[in-house]
Parts: C-alpha cells; sequence; structure tokens
C-alpha cells in the first residue's frame, strides 16, 4: 500500500480503456447508445433481467406467487445480457432510465407501469397481489425495514466487496480490508436478526427473504464470488441455517434459474416464457 503513489487531478476525466471486468460497459453518463425495441410476449407481466443476485429477487418473488396460485403473475422473462450492452438500448432505457437490471412492464393496467429497482419490483408485486407483504402494520413495516436494509447493504457486498475481492484488475488490499470488514459486520446484523426468528422478519417469509437471500445466502453458501471460506462464513450460524432453509424452496430452486447464462446447463433457463421451460427449455436440454 505504501507503494501507491497515485494523487487524484483536480478534474477526473473518464479513461475508456480502464481495464476491469466492466470496462466494456461502464461510462460515467446516461441514455442510450442504440435504437431497439424489447420483445413483448403473452402475458401480462414482462421482466427484462439477468441471472444475477438483484435479477433473481423478482424471478424468485414471481415463481413464490405461482406456486401459491396466483395465475396474475404469469411472465415472460427476457434476457438482458448486460455485457453486450443491452441494458443501454432505447427501449430498455425507457423502462428504467438508471440503465441496471431488473426491469418489469405491467400490461394489466392502462397505459402500461413501469416498475425498476429490484427492491421497488418486490414491493410493487406484493402489493399488487397481496402476498408476501404482512398486513398489520407492525409486521408490514419490519419487513420494510430489512428490504431497505437490503437495498443499502447489497453494494457494500457486491460493488465494494465483491467487485474488489472477485473483479478488480488488480488486488488492492486496503480496499479488500475495508469492505471485507463491512460485509462481515452486515452478515453478523443478519445473523443476530435470525437468532430471532425463522426468517428475516419474523417466522413469516416475506419479501425481505427473496431480497436478501440471492447476496447474502449465496455468498454465505459459496455460489456468489466463491468467497465463503475467505469471510469464514460459517460461523453465522443462523444465516446458514436460513439460506439453505430458502434454497430448498420449490420457488427458489426454480426462479434462480431464469435468465441465468453462467453455471451448470441444467441450472440455466436463459428465458422463460411458459412453466413447462422449466422442464424443456434449460441450457442442457437445448444443446443436446
Amino acid at each position: 500500500m505504501s507503494d501507491n503513489t497515485y494523487q487524484p487531478p483536480k478534474v477526473w476525466e473518464w479513461k475508456k480503456n480502464g481495464g476491469g471486468a466492466f470496462a466494456n460497459i461502464n461510462r460515467p453518463i446516461s441514455g442510450a447508445t442504440h435504437e431497439k425495441d424489447l420483445p413483448v410476449g403473452s402475458h401480462p407481466l414482462q421482466l427484462y433481467s439477468l441471472g444475477t443476485p438483484n435479477g433473481q429477487k423478482v424471478t424468485i418473488m414471481l415463481e413464490e406467487l405461482l406456486a401459491l396460485g396466483v395465475t396474475g403473475a404469469e411472465y415472460d422473462a427476457w434476457l438482458i445480457r448486460i455485457g453486450e450492452g443491452d441494458q443501454f438500448s432505447s427501449g430498455f432505457v425507457d423502462v428504467n432510465p438508471n440503465s441496471k437490471i431488473p426491469a418489469l412492464r405491467d400490461y394489466s393496467t392502462n397505459p402500461p407501469t413501469r416498475v425498476f429497482e429490484s427492491g421497488s419490483i418486490l414491493l410493487y408485486l406484493a402489493e399488487k397481489f397481496g402476498h408476501f407483504l404482512p398486513k398489520d402494520p407492525a409486521g408490514r413495516t419490519e419487513t420494510l425495514n430489512w428490504l431497505f436494509w437490503l437495498q443499502g447493504a447489497a453494494p457494500f457486498l457486491g460493488g465494494g466487496f465483491g467487485h474488489f475481492y472477485n473483479y478488480a484488475p488488480v488486488k488492492i488490499e486496503y480496499a479488500i480490508d475495508r469492505f471485507t470488514m463491512e460485509a462481515k459486520r452486515l452478515f453478523d446484523v443478519l445473523d443476530k436478526q435470525l437468532a430471532r426468528g425463522r426468517y428475516v422478519a419474523g417466522e413469516e417469509y416475506t419479501i425481505a427473504d427473496m431480497a436478501i437471500w440471492p447476496w447474502f445466502g449465496c455468498v454465505a453458501l459459496g455460489s456468489v464470488y466463491n468467497a465463503a471460506e475467505f469471510l469464514d462464513a460459517e460461523k453465522y450460524t443462523n444465516v446458514q441455517r436460513w439460506a439453505k432453509d430458502v434454497a430448498n424452496r420449490h420457488a427458489v430452486k426454480r426462479g434462480r434459474i431464469v435468465n441465468r447464462t453462467s453455471g451448470e446447463l441444467n441450472e440455466q433457463l436463459h428465458e422463460r416464457h411458459a412453466a413447462s421451460d422449466f422442464d424443456t427449455n434449460t441450457e442442457d436440454k437445448r444443446q443436446a
């Protein structure tokens, strides 16, 4: 660390070839880079996403609703390849001006409703269909406390720890130590909360669990960043118990593979347009 002689200039300038895993898509400006309409399928709910932790939140929610028999939650999930810049198309920017997945358009309303930011989508669906958000004020507030906790915590775990530990082109001790400390503090917060009940907001499974599990649950189980050993995740025994419990839910097993483009081929369903796609269109079957 003592050998780092970098000094910030008075005015920062964008270096397009700055290196790193996302150098080809990162930029300091917003808006569309090309004209392209988004496809629209047969269902009222049209999801444009990728199977990252943020994308998984919404597909898990939709599959949980369908598991309850909520037919209005049928959806088309279109693949947005963020590495290729699909999120900068004019159609996608029209749904989400922030150019981040996931983005949802609900055609059951007139005019259609756009919903962006994963936490907002979870809340929208919970209120629209009346599930996974407690009706009583205390339970609702506690659930929202943890939903917004995740929205604030995920950037430290992902863009902070995950980036510098897993993606950065150079290993910077200060950055890794800084964000590891914060990641472990957040795991400790979650572990202590889960000592109080089966699920994050209490004994009821809610949108708080659906939001938090793809990040903290999957990191704890070693399926994100391959960092469970580094973080000593086994010590967070309540998180481990909860993470495994949620992972075993049928709807979670389905939702976590939608729009996924990495991992085992049988756990990749690039697009989902019908429930039968889980049986016929995973990549192992498509490539057979």
